[in-house]
This record gives structure tokens, C-alpha cells and sequence, in this order.
């Protein structure tokens, strides 16, 4: 049998492998779901719990997707979206929309505060959870104490972001999103 050829034998054999993620990862971070695993982030804790709603929730999804594309150059938007779009960007105008992006974050910093922006990327950067967050914020508390302080205090954070975005709307005049008009 010649090295290019596949014996019937072993052609129905092979099973695909499902991805996963990696050993490292998954003790980093807590999955939910059975396939494909997905991260159970705070924002999803805070919106199963019912502390916050889903505008707060679509709040936090905005400012991450910003701070992605701002930081790392990661956009990261829905097909439909995309679609609609007619604009085809060289690399000034690609850094220019950055430039923007990074501006709204500064904005939004502006807005809530550096301790505001720290509680973000806690969550939604770093993907830490509340006791994850309570040990770097609160280390002279016990775990459950700090626990709940980040708790409320991510849930307050998110609906103060809500509102942020909710100003920028009617004062920008325009039923898209703060963030939507870039791409």
C-alpha cells in the first residue's frame, strides 16, 4: 500500500476531537454549558442572580468590545453588522476608529471613575471572579465578606455603565448604540 492512501479499515475509525480548552485554562476559569464550554463571567453570575438586568449586561459586552479593539486591535462585531457595512477602512482610517474607540474609553473612565474602570477589567478582562477580585480588593476581609462587596459593587458599576451609554444615546440624538456607529 502506497504512503498516500487510506485503508477502509482506519478511514471510519478516526473520531473527531472536540476542542476544549486547555488544562491551564480550565482551572483558571469557571466553564458552564456542556458544548462548547463557555466562561461563566461575573456579568452572567450577576445577570442569572437577577442584580442586574440585560441592558447592564449589553453595557459591559459595549465597553469590552471597545477596550478590545482600542487596546488590542480586536474587532469583533456581529455578521449582520458587518454586512451592512459599506465602509472599507485602509490603515489611517482602521486607527482613527481605534482612536475613537479609546476615546469612549476615556469617556467612560471619565464617567465612573478609575475605580469603576478597575472593577471592569477585573471582569471582564481578566475574567476573575468576586472571590478572585475580594482577595486583590478587599485582602484584610474574609472571603465571603469581600465576596459580596465586589459583588454590589460590580452590579452598581454595571448599571452606572448602563446609564453612561443610555446619556451618550440621547445626547448623540440616534437610536444606535454609543458604540454601533464606528463600524
Amino acid at each position: 500500500m502506497s504512503r498516500n492512501t487510506v485503508s477502509s479499515s482506519s478511514r471510519g475509525a478516526v473520531a473527531p476531537v472536540p476542542l476544549a480548552p486547555t488544562p491551564e485554562r480550565l482551572a483558571r476559569s469557571v466553564f458552564t454549558g456542556s458544548a462548547p464550554l463557555r466562561v461563566l463571567t461575573t456579568v452572567q453570575a450577576l445577570l442569572n442572580a437577577g442584580d442586574i438586568g440585560q441592558d447592564a449586561a449589553n453595557a459591559a459586552e459595549r465597553w469590552y468590545r471597545d477596550w478590545m479593539f482600542a487596546r488590542e486591535g480586536v474587532s469583533d462585531n456581529a455578521r449582520a453588522a458587518q454586512a451592512e457595512s459599506i465602509t472599507r477602512h485602509d490603515a489611517v482610517s482602521w486607527q482613527l476608529v481605534r482612536g475613537r474607540a479609546s476615546a469612549r474609553l476615556s469617556d467612560v473612565r471619565a464617567a465612573l471613575g478609575g475605580c469603576g474602570e478597575v472593577r471592569l477589567c477585573l471582569m471582564m478582562v481578566r475574567e476573575m471572579s468576586f472571590a478572585q477580585m475580594g482577595k486583590i480588593l478587599f485582602p484584610h476581609l474574609s472571603e465571603a465578606r469581600s465576596r459580596l462587596k465586589v459583588s454590589a459593587q460590580c452590579a452598581m458599576v454595571l448599571e452606572q455603565l448602563e446609564s453612561f451609554y443610555a446619556m451618550a444615546r440621547k445626547r448623540d440624538g440616534s437610536e444606535k448604540t454609543y458604540v454601533e456607529k464606528e463600524f
